[in-house]
């Protein structure tokens, strides 16, 4: 076989696979990139302004930690075609089954509202009043809902999710010193010591990286979508792939606010936005449009987690193939989320900012239990086969649940006794 043929023949295998992963992609994209919702950029905003660059390696150790929860849930919904609340159901019974599914409805309403925040916040920069935003935003997601194909919502999440690398070429607008970042980003330390302030951003980054709403999105994605056994290979890719780019966003974010605003008091990314946007209008412009969009998608993908959640446990048809007359409730859910959510927005007042910071701590506080059941599930040989967790997979899961518990516990001494660790 001669040069050209043997190009020719790899081109070819490339552009099949290439094809395959297009047509099997989506679930783990999505979750991960939304995972890059208003509460986490506007969590890695604060951090990069509060510590620089110097929580960077702590995000890089979040990219294995993340695969590790979301492959899972690729397994999981391939191998039982149910969702995350249907195989706690099944498996553990009815009390645990309503306690992971109330944990669920109440985090993910609370993480709901920061959506919105989020989105308010920023179009709130270009003039746009909350309730503008608040109507078109909810009718555009029941729009996106109501056309009755998955495949169809999931290429237009596709595009906002794509949207979310925006960060990527604002870090390069801000000229940050490379050596810099890497010299002080790479080193593994504790900016400031341990204190009750370094342990809640630790949390808040890991709640935000993690939290239970992407579990149970995920899995009943896959099942929604139609994967299968033999696609679980295609699956763990799509979300080794989407948590690379979520680490590589939430990286970049530090950057353009570790550089820009390093040592300013910023609370939010909208107050970000709106600093920078006076001295480097396009900068400020891109900050808040990631914002925007971060909230528009963290809200497409939450709120659908819930609506799945409740036709799970209540055994209503829940899937978006299907149309609003053959699936009601599912959709009744789905816009009762998205009206109640946006609705607590819009009061006076309301601290929006404490909100969106205190939802990641409690979405971080509420993650181990979601991870303990998942783990036992990947465990349970008669539910899985031979796609159970290896001793190694077990090993890796665990120590995220113990670390998870360790910070939590060191967050609630610090926050108790001040002074006792320094």
């Amino acid at each position: 076989m001669d040069f050209g043929s043997t190009f020719f023949y790899k081109y070819r295998r490339f552009v099949k696979t290439l094809q395959i992963y297009l047509l099997l992609s989506g679930p783990g994209l999505i979750v991960m990139l939304a995972d890059n919702d208003a509460g986490g950029i506007t969590t890695y905003t604060v951090t990069g302004a509060k510590f620089g660059y110097g929580l960077i390696w702590f995000l890089l150790l979040l990219l294995p930690v993340a695969y590790v929860v979301q492959e899972m849930t690729v397994r999981l919904g391939a191998v039982t075609k149910r969702g995350h609340a249907e195989a706690i159901f099944d498996a553990f019974g009815s009390f645990w089954g309503w306690f992971s599914f109330l944990d669920l409805a109440l985090v993910n309403w609370l993480t709901l509202i920061t959506e919105f925040i989020g989105m308010t916040a920023a179009l709130m920069i270009f003039h746009i009043p909350p309730l503008i935003t608040v109507a078109v935003v909810s009718v555009i997601m029941m729009l996106m809902v109501l056309q009755g194909r998955y495949w169809t919502w999931e290429k237009i999440a596709l595009l906002f999710a794509a949207l979310n690398l925006i960060y990527i070429p604002a870090a390069f607008m801000v000229h940050p010193s490379v050596g810099e970042v890497l010299s002080v980003g790479l080193i593994p330390h504790f900016p400031g010591g341990f204190n009750g302030t370094l342990f809640f951003f630790l949390m808040a980054n890991i709640g935000t990286t993690i939290a239970p709403w992407m579990i149970f999105f995920q899995q009943s994605a896959v099942v929604d979508k139609g994967m299968k056994e033999k696609d679980i290979p295609w699956g763990q890719m799509d979300t080794l792939i989407g948590s690379a780019f979520t680490v590589i966003v939430a990286i970049f974010l530090v950057v353009v606010t570790g550089t820009v605003l390093y040592g300013s008091e910023i609370e939010s990314a909208a107050q970000a936005a709106s600093i920078i946007i006076v001295s480097n209008p396009w900068l400020g412009t891109f900050i808040a449009i990631g914002l925007f969009d971060a909230g528009f998608l963290g809200a497409i993908c939450i709120s659908l987690a819930s609506s799945w959640a409740f036709g799970e446990v209540f055994g209503w048809a829940h899937s978006l193939n299907l149309k609003i007359r053959e699936a009601p409730w599912f959709y009744t859910c789905y816009f009762f989320a998205l009206i109640s959510a946006g609705a607590v927005v819009l009061i006076p007042n309301a601290p929006l900012v404490l909100i969106t910071l205190f939802v990641q701590v409690v979405a971080v506080t509420l993650l181990p239990a979601a991870l303990v059941f998942l783990i036992l599930l990947l465990n349970n040989e008669e539910i899985m086969g031979k796609y159970r967790n290896t001793r190694l997979q077990n090993i890796a899961a665990i120590t995220i649940v113990v670390v998870i518990i360790v910070l939590s516990t060191l967050y609630g001494i610090t926050t108790l006794f001040p002074g006792l660790i320094t």
